[in-house]
């Protein structure tokens, strides 16, 4: 026999949210509810809305309720015209709908947290790390084109006091907390180098998606059945990083990344990937150290590496140290270890206050994620460890506080240039403090900044704290002041919000244009409308790993992406023209943030992207500038300013 049933399932009154998901500080936009009656009645509705902004003193958004009625059957909006306040990072709203007649009145509501990014970004402009003792007076001032107001849309002056130097180090957290990009390498530097375990227990989850057919991992997901095209340099990075934090990826992960990187080894598989000079002996070196970290090296395994140390970057030097300290077995490993030890002091750059290398000019491979910056960090973390181990020269520990200061002088505004140097440098400074760092602090510590005073009491929070000082009138200086035994890490930051007023170029030129699709009004954007932005990029040399980004506005969705209410239609003719948009194209990013594509490898020459998206709110918009940049060379870059939308209902 057969059967069947039908189901039909309502609610009398609908509440539907149109506010969108991510606003920006300072944007001005129409919140809409959809109110919708399912019922065979007219209803007299009283519609309301409330915010309530994240943070303390914040003030809540109380707006007018409305009335309205609906017909049987019908649906109607109800908007409020609303400002996105500024300190905020998300607005809590609820709406609520009742029924204004009837003994038992009919009623729904909903609530939606809204994500706020601020339309100016707020950047470190000065940064400063230095030992407290007694008193210290230290100059500080926004530049004059920057933001004036409260602490959390135009910046101020934020202060870490704290016992040990790996808790003074406010500027790699915002680095990591605000960095942008995420690839694979990118996610990992982030969960660890901030000590996050929910990131890190996410990460771990995820991380057998990215790896190919022969267990080398991908910078982002590779697609079913492509051809294995996973990175030994990137899996390497990823194994050595994680053992060095004492933090395991899954055994099953672990095991096939190590299996892949020996494959690698011993020459069973291969990579080719873009190198402006010949990289095999460097690659390998840092799967060899990366392996000898799992105990996975057999003598054999060198044969393919040719011994020429003296012509190889430091970042392959700390690779063979590495190597050679913990395998064990290998032949002349003690001259060995002294011989690149000793090719590491003869480049160390003697005088001055910064740690510098005499081979910086040929030490920044980018391509493979490395240079002086990460160099530096890594040498500290070395030194640390040999200073320890009786097999290697105990001079590195009388040496270790001035590689430490030398370090930290490289970084700029509080945190080095990338992801892999920063990760590098808080395991560094780790593995220091847990070493030499005993001596405690107490008694009380004051900072002063124009009539404001902010004080920590070492007592009463012996691991200290972070503040918050408003910009004063005028320039006066800051005022800190030590009382009390041990000398506490004093960590400044200014933090400033200025705008991009002409476009930088650095490497990259950019320029944006916008195109109607669809359109309502010849001279003006309307809610509904669909619109193609246009980005032409001018690249001055070839790169490997470079990240377009290109702001979306509040409310827009990006179309092209498959999912529900899109249109195939409004993305036909969409271009990728240059020698890097396709073959090196390696993932999209569409987020209610930004539009990012992420290239492999981007010859110079000039390249045309375009994208597709339909505006679902009125208002005005303010939209942070478009930017173009080399992610392990970050200095070279192209940032343009963006003028705000204005978007009729």
């Amino acid at each position: 026999g057969t059967g069947s049933a039908s189901v039909r399932v309502t609610q009398d009154l609908q509440m539907l949210s149109g506010l969108p998901p991510l606003a920006r500080e300072g944007d001005r936009f129409d919140a809409t509810l959809t109110l919708r009656n399912t019922t065979a009645r007219a209803l007299t509705l009283k519609a309301m809305l409330t915010g309530k902004p994240a943070g303390e003193g914040a003030k809540l958004i109380e707006l007018p309720a409305q009335t309205l009625t609906l017909a049987a059957g019908a649906a109607s909006e109800v908007r409020w015209p609303v400002q996105v306040p500024a300190g905020t990072q998300r607005i809590d709203w609820e709406g609520a709908a009742v029924e204004t007649t009837g003994s038992a009145p009919l009623r729904d509501r909903l609530k939606i947290t809204q994500a706020v990014l601020p339309a100016v970004p707020v950047r470190v402009w000065q940064a400063s790390l230095q030992p407290l003792e007694g008193m210290l007076s230290m100059p500080v001032a926004p530049p004059a084109d920057a933001l004036r107001g409260g602490f959390g849309n135009a910046g101020g002056v934020q202060v870490t006091l704290q016992p040990r130097l790996t808790g003074a180090l406010p500027g790699l957290r915002r680095f990591f907390q605000t960095y942008p990009y995420s690839c694979l390498e990118q996610k990992t530097s982030r969960a660890i180098g901030l000590r996050d375990a929910a990131a890190w227990a996410m990460l771990r989850d995820e991380a057998a998606g990215y790896l190919d057919s022969d267990g080398l991992a991908n910078y982002f997901p590779p697609s079913p059945g492509a051809a294995p095209r996973g990175s030994d340099r990137l899996t390497a990075y990823l194994l050595a990083t994680a053992h060095e934090a004492g933090w395991a990826w899954p055994d099953a992960t672990r095991d096939a990344m190590l299996a892949g990187l020996t494959a690698f080894v011993e020459g069973r598989i291969e990579r080719r990937f873009y190198a402006p000079r010949a990289d095999l002996d460097l690659r390998k070196l840092a799967a060899l150290e990366a392996l000898a970290r799992y105990g996975r090296v057999q003598p054999r395994m060198l044969g393919s590496v040719a011994w020429t140390p003296a012509a190889w970057p430091t970042s392959t030097l700390l690779d063979a140290w590495g190597l050679y300290r913990r395998a064990e077995g290998l032949p002349e490993r003690a001259a060995r270890l002294d011989e690149v030890q000793r090719l590491l002091r003869s480049r160390l750059v003697a005088g001055g206050t910064t740690l510098k290398f005499s081979t910086e000019a040929d030490d920044d491979v980018w391509w493979l994620m490395d240079g002086p910056d990460s160099n530096a960090a890594r040498l500290v973390l070395a030194a640390a460890t040999a200073s320890a181990a009786s097999a290697d020269n105990p001079a590195w520990k009388e040496e270790l506080p001035l590689l430490v200061s030398g370090a930290l002088a490289r970084q700029r505004r509080g945190a080095w240039l990338t992801t892999t140097a920063n990760l590098w440098g808080v395991l560094a400074l780790e593995r220091f403090a847990a070493r030499f760092e005993r001596v405690p602090v107490t008694g009380r510590s004051t900072l002063q900044l124009g009539t404001t005073t902010r004080t920590q009491d070492w007592k009463a929070a012996p691991e200290g704290s972070t503040m918050s000082l408003p910009w004063a009138s005028g320039t006066p200086p800051l005022l800190a002041t030590h009382e009390g035994t041990g000398r506490p890490w004093l960590a400044v930051q200014t933090l400033v919000a200025v705008p991009l007023q002409a476009p930088l170029f650095a490497g990259y030129r950019i320029a944006r244009s916008v195109t109607a699709i669809e359109r309502k009004l010849p001279d003006a954007w309307s809610r509904g409308d669909t619109l193609r932005v246009r980005l032409e990029i001018e690249a001055n040399a070839d790169m490997t790993w470079v990240v377009v980004s290109d702001p979306v506005p509040t409310g827009a969705t990006l179309l092209g992406s498959g999912l529900g209410r899109d249109s195939a239609i409004a993305t036909q003719g969409e271009k990728r023209e240059g020698r890097g948009m396709g073959s090196g194209s390696a993932y999209e990013e569409r987020s209610f943030e930004a539009w990012r594509g992420y290239y492999e490898w981007l010859p110079r020459g000039k390249y045309v992207v375009e994208y597709t998206l339909r505006l679902n709110a009125s208002g005005r918009f303010g939209l942070p500038p478009t930017r173009v940049e080399a992610m392990y060379a970050p200095e070279t870059f192209g940032e343009l300013p963006n003028a705000a939308l204005e978007v009729r209902p």
